[in-house]
């Protein structure tokens, strides 16, 4: 899920610098989404991996 975060930020950025701003802020707002979801997955793992121990 974070290769696909990095996918679309990099595809962001390239919009940017093309000046597709609207694909940009679109691309971006899913980079970011991603991210999260990411963060919550790998904090909820690594709990879950603690209290098993």
């Amino acid at each position: 899920m974070l290769y696909y975060a990095a996918v679309f930020l990099v595809i962001a950025i390239i919009a940017a610098l093309f000046g597709f701003g609207g694909i940009a802020a679109g691309a971006a707002g899913i980079a970011k989404i991603l991210f999260y979801i990411f963060l919550v997955v790998f904090v909820v793992s690594l709990v879950l991996g603690v209290l098993q121990r």
